[in-house]
Formats: structure tokens, sequence, C-alpha cells
């Protein structure tokens, strides 16, 4: 039997970080990944597949990256695990013995039970498997009418590729009022809607879907409840992922209510020397400290810097303390993006906001041939200024813009601290110092708060 000081089952972006660090800290320590397939993708790679990317080569997580960090690869499938006897059972039928347990297995495609004829010929979901993954882009790629079922961010950027790029008649349906509801308040939803029907996006908001009705075996409409029928001769379920934690939950390790494992802020589970990262792990909002179940990489490679590190002795430093949920996405040349709390989920919860917004270019002068447009909103709690959340509209810029917005909302950084921050300009990389559109929000949110807006 084999054995190592640190086994992680998975080998995705969670897992490979998770084994990265573990050797960068514990470079005495044997590290192993084991995973069902030779090649893994580039998860947030997977949408562009049907369109920008012309193979599934171009979105592969090259496998040098264990070798070149002394990690062992190990392509198997882990049937089961023994806590007590810290062994785990693969497929192939062989037992590998571990020290520390990392569980990093990920997610999978959301079908509800109820949904009669999702078994059809022609309905697929978004697997981030490459052989599954091959036989939907060479399927879809192959007919003209799709349906898109789920306005989230893999609805959404499938439907803009497939549109744009192959020139396919799409049409999404999201049973909320608008697309990408988790995710953005509705003023900037409705700015996504208008780019996507510029391309020839159909979308259908406010209407559940009742059935896929099929014809010889094969799909030919997504029939409403509202009694419509899209016609249809591939369809997409893009509905959400759940997490992978079946194998935690045999093992008897605490699963809660959205099916998650879960950890403390060190990313132990309740199960001695066993460890849980990424889209199977259970996460917390940054600031409301509920249950959180946003699934995103860049917070699970987060998950896994901090498990890798802790894994044989515990850092009160280096904690995951929630999750700041940080959006992005590009449709066309414009970049959509938000971290924190949206207006909408601050009010639910109960938080009093003050709105903050200002609109200006990302680059100086305007008459540059690529200057954007740049909207800046910020979420603001009235009584100390805190930033609680922002979204940001712009061009490719606004990607790291709202990573340095996230940065101040886990810092806990005010209005005041922002207003006053001190920028590098160039007239090519970024908004004009004397009205960079960050510190103009927040200092419009200054004057709000002070004349108690």
């Amino acid at each position: 039997m084999r054995s190592y000081d640190v086994v992680v089952i998975g080998g995705s972006a969670s897992g490979i970080v998770t084994a990265t660090t573990a050797r960068a800290y514990y470079p005495d320590k044997t590290v192993a990944v084991i995973r069902k397939e030779e090649v893994a993708m580039v998860p947030c790679g997977i949408p562009y597949l049907f369109g920008s990317l012309d193979s599934l080569d171009k979105n592969v997580i090259p496998n040098r990256i264990f070798s070149d960090n002394g990690i062992e690869l190990i392509v198997d499938e882990v049937e089961s695990i023994n806590p007590n006897e810290h062994t785990l059972t693969c497929r192939s039928g062989e037992r590998i013995g571990y020290q520390k347990l990392v569980i990093a297995t990920g997610s999978r495609p959301y079908v509800p039970d109820w949904l009669k004829g999702a078994d059809l010929e022609g309905v697929f979901t978004i697997s981030k498997y490459a052989h599954e993954l091959e036989k939907v882009v060479s399927y879809v790629k192959s007919v003209n009418k799709i349906v898109v079922v789920g306005g989230g961010f893999i609805g959404v950027e499938v439907s803009d590729e497939l549109a744009s790029k192959w020139k396919k008649d799409v049409t999404i349906v999201e049973a909320r009022p608008y697309i990408l509801a988790s995710a953005f308040d509705e003023l900037i939803a409705r700015e996504v809607e208008e780019l996507l029907k510029k391309d020839g996006v159909q979308i259908i908001t406010g209407a559940r879907v009742k059935e896929i009705l099929g014809e010889a075996g094969k799909v030919r409409a997504v029939s409403l409840e509202d009694g419509r029928e899209v016609p249809a001769e591939a369809v997409i379920l893009a509905m959400g992922y759940r997490p992978n934690s079946k194998l935690a939950e045999e093992a008897g390790l605490w699963i809660n209510t959205y099916g998650s494992i879960r950890v403390d802020e060190y990313m132990r589970t309740d199960t001695q020397d066993i460890f849980a990262v990424g889209d199977c792990a259970e996460k917390r909002d940054f600031i409301t400290r509920r249950p959180n179940p946003v699934m995103l990489a860049s917070t699970a490679c987060a998950e896994a810097r901090i498990a890798g590190v802790n894994l044989f002795r515990l850092s009160t430093v280096k904690t995951f303390n929630g999750t700041i949920a940080i959006f992005s996405t590009r449709i066309g040349d414009t970049t959509f993006a938000a971290a924190g709390l949206i207006e909408s989920f601050a009010l639910q919860e109960g938080f009093e906001v003050v709105i903050a917004e200002f609109k200006g270019i990302d680059r100086h002068p305007g008459t540059l041939p690529d200057v954007h447009s740049q909207y800046v909103r910020l979420i603001l709690s009235p009584d100390s200024g805190i930033i609680l959340g922002a979204e940001v509209i712009g061009g490719i810029s606004a990607g790291e813009l709202i990573n340095m917005l996230g940065v101040c909302i886990q810092a806990k950084m005010d209005v005041v601290q922002l207003a006053t921050m001190q920028i590098g300009s160039h007239p090519l990389l970024t908004a004009p110092p004397t009205a960079y559109p960050v510190i103009k929000a927040a200092e419009i949110g200054m004057r709000k708060m002070r004349k108690g807006a």
C-alpha cells in the first residue's frame, strides 16, 4: 500500500493549489493528487470552448505543474475513505494511506428530478470533464437552434459565445425576473441583457420550464409553465451546480443544508486530519456570516492556500474569513463585475445602505481610440461608511478594478479611506486622476453621508 503525508482528492483548481501550497510550506512532506482524468480543464475557460477557443486542448491545465513541484499525480477514482485507518480505496482496487487528507471534489451540474425530458438526445449539462465537454461542443456545433435553461454566468457566457462567435440561434430561459440575479442588481443585469440581445440572443425571463419535449428520442422544444413552447435542436441545462460531497458524506463527515462539507476557518472538517476546499466545501459570507453556496474558482483557490498552509501547523493569521463573492464577466468589449453585498442583498439582510455612483472613462483623454466608459457603484454602510459592496461596468481594466474593491471590502475600509486613496495614473492605462471613478464615487458617498441621505 502506497502512503503519502498529504493526499488531495481532486485535481482541478483548488486541488492543485492545495498541493502546490503544501509542497511550498512543507517541502519535506510527500504529496499526491488523485483525480479521475489525466487531463483537467481550466474551469473558468469552459464557456469559451463554444466559440473563442477552437479546441479543448487550448483550455487544459498543464500536468507539468505536478512534476515541477514534486507532486505525484494518480489517475484513479477514490470510492471510499476510511478516516479511522487513514486510508482510501480506489476504483482500481488500490488502497492509499494518508497522514493528512484534503477533499477537493468540486461540484456537479444540477438537473432537477422533476424535469421530464432531461435524458433526451440533444440535452446537455456543462460538465468539467474533457470527454463529456467534447460531446457537447461537437453536438451543439452541428445544430442551429439552441435553448439555454438558466441565466447565471455559465448560461450567459455560453449563450454569448454561441451567438456572437458561431452565429447560433440562442434563447435563454430564466425563472427569475432578470438574468445574473445572484450576482448583480437589476440595473446592471439589464445592461447585460441589452448587450446579449444585440448579439442576437433572445431572453425569456420570469418563466419556469415545465418539461423538455422530444420526438423520436430527440429534443424538439422546451415547454414553459405558461404554455409557451420554445423550439430547440439542442438544450443546455445551466441550472447551477451542487457540491460533490457524496464521498465525504459516506465517510461520515458533517454535511450542511446546502450539501457542502462543514469546515472551520482553517478549512478543517469535523473529522481528524481531513480538510475540504473548493466547491464541495462550506462557504460563509464575509459580511453577513451566513452560509453562502457561491462557487468561484477564485474563492476555491483562496481556501486552498489556507488549507495548504495549515495542514501540519495552524496559523492564526492565515485563516479564511468568508467569501467576498467577487464576480466578473465580459460581453463583447464590456466588463460587468461585482464584489461583496449588492444593494438588493444588503436590503434583504436588513442593512441600511447609502448608494454612491459615478460614471467616467477608463483612459484619458477621452479622445483616445480605446477609451471605454467606466461606471462605479458603491454600497456603503451609513453609520460607519464601511464599503459593503461594489459593482462596476467598464472595459477590460474593470476586472482588476473589482479585485481592488474586493480588497477594500476585505480590509473593511471606509469611504473616507477610499476617497483619499493615492493612485498612479497614465493616459494609456488608467482613468484620469482628476475624475478617477472609484474616488469620485467615494466623494459622492461622503457627501451623501454628511447630508444623511
